[in-house]
């Protein structure tokens, strides 16, 4: 390593991938620092999939009262309170915090508080430190993207959600991606009466038409109200706190929260990316090579601020293989062919590999396996929710493309069937696999008609 700089390896940014870089690359030998300017962990543990999770845990509770009615539990003066749900997820948050900040101290690493900018190609100042490194990781992450409409200050995003003073009995949901499903069911499940507007025909765009169809008709069974092909026009505050939101379609929707979920941008605030003339995408992502690394070589990036899978293992598994492919004398490289995804909606999504229609787009000739049932815990809690489950299968080879399930455990289940779709599975593979019953899972390996085909 050189001695001219103060690290060999600086990171920008204590998310999922770079506290993972930081950490393997100080393992190899590497003088390493990282700075940040927030809670440590990222956007993952702070401000999304882990508090997310502990709040859609909080609200499936709800539901399962009711059910538990079918199978001869009486419950009675059952009541939620807000504050013990979002306090006792604040106090994990926190824990997870220090773990974080262990795991780095113990591996070597040196913790700068603050944000990072570049005074040049080697030197950033962090508050009032200015430090060189001779190799540096942008892993800045990104944040949601702030709605643009007269009274957008009226509106929350999902950063604020996770910190509300009290529960809204109305809150209106903007947006058609995972992040808007998924505080859907959270809120619906709390007690909260959801609207969801989507500017297009269906949400979940790139999920598969048939999960995405379902989804929604479930979600209106439930009482979410979802309005397709509207967006917001304005939001209007009215004397009494609540709000007027008029759509572009003239409609207008009364309501106590707005919450605007239109997607997430890169990070790249007060970086100073421009003034070292580091090359960015169209989109504001940081544009990187198959090996990380950006236009000015001893610089890379991983994660959501760039156009990888913004998935917190996929930050993850990038930022440990660049560490060991620079400090390590490896050269390992990131499989992104099959990452099962799972949306904590409400019933949860599972998928993994091509849907239908990308499937016949790339020109397979395909079969299609569909079956849609009531699960059988709720032959006894009489809730009227289905499950469906469907295969993508290629016609010529009989190997598995696509996995999707939507239904009560899709998120565990959908794990395995990755590991099969990474393995090369077959249709053939999955009939003789003996199924474990009664499971809902055992539908993947007795489907035996094909519902469609080309």
């Amino acid at each position: 390593m050189m001695n001219d700089y103060d690290y060999d390896y600086f990171v920008i940014g204590a998310g999922s991938g770079g506290v993972r870089s930081a950490r393997i690359a100080a393992s190899h030998g590497a003088k390493v620092g990282i700075a940040e300017g927030s809670d440590l962990g990222g956007t993952c543990v702070n401000l999304g999939c882990v508090p997310k999770k502990l709040f859609a845990y909080g609200s499936d509770f709800g539901p399962a009262f009711d059910d538990a009615k079918g199978f001869g539990w009486n419950v009675q003066g059952v009541s939620f309170d807000w504050p013990t749900l979002r306090d006792n997820k604040t106090k994990e948050i926190s824990r997870l915090n220090g773990i974080y900040n262990n795991l780095l101290k113990n591996a070597g690493v040196e913790l700068l508080n603050g944000y990072a900018t570049f005074r040049d190609e080697h030197t950033l100042e962090i508050g009032d430190e200015v430090i060189t490194a001779e190799k540096i990781l942008i892993a800045s992450g990104a944040k949601p993207r702030p709605p643009t409409f007269p009274g957008a200050e009226h509106v929350i995003v999902s950063d604020h959600a996770f910190y509300l003073d009290k529960l809204p009995k109305r809150i209106l949901i903007q947006g058609g991606g995972y992040i808007s499903v998924e505080f859907a069911h959270i809120f619906h499940g709390l007690g909260v009466h959801v609207d969801l507007i989507y500017r297009d025909t269906i949400f979940l765009r790139g999920f598969d038409s048939d999960l995405r169809d379902f989804l929604a008709a479930e979600m209106n069974k439930q009482g979410c109200v979802t309005h397709f092909n509207c967006d917001i026009d304005s939001v209007e505050k009215n004397s009494d706190g609540t709000f007027l939101v008029t759509c572009k379609d003239g409609n207008q929707i009364e309501t106590d929260l707005v919450f605007s979920a239109i997607g997430r941008i890169p990070n790249t605030d007060g970086l100073g990316a421009e003034d070292i003339g580091l090359e960015l995408n169209d989109n504001g992502t940081i544009a990187v090579n198959e090996n990380y690394q950006t236009n000015i070589p001893h610089i890379y990036a991983v994660g959501d601020v760039t156009q990888t899978p913004n998935l917190t293992p996929v930050a993850i598994a990038e930022g440990h293989a660049l560490a060991d492919n620079l400090f390590g004398g490896m050269a390992r490289s990131v499989n992104y062919d099959n990452i099962a995804t799972a949306i904590f909606c409400q019933p949860p999504i599972g998928t993994i590999g091509l849907s239908e229609d990308d499937a016949r787009a790339k020109g397979h000739n395909v079969d299609i396996y569909k079956t849609s049932f009531k699960p059988m815990k709720h032959t006894l809690s009489g809730r009227d929710e289905k499950t469906l489950m469907k295969l993508v299968v290629d016609k010529d080879t009989d190997k598995v493309l696509g996995v999707h399930m939507c239904g009560a455990d899709a998120p565990e289940i959908i794990q395995p069937m990755a590991i099969a779709l990474n393995c090369g599975a077959t249709k053939a593979d999955f009939d003789a696999t003996m199924p474990v019953h009664p499971t809902a899972s055992e539908e993947f390996v007795t489907m035996r008609e094909v519902f469609s085909t080309d």
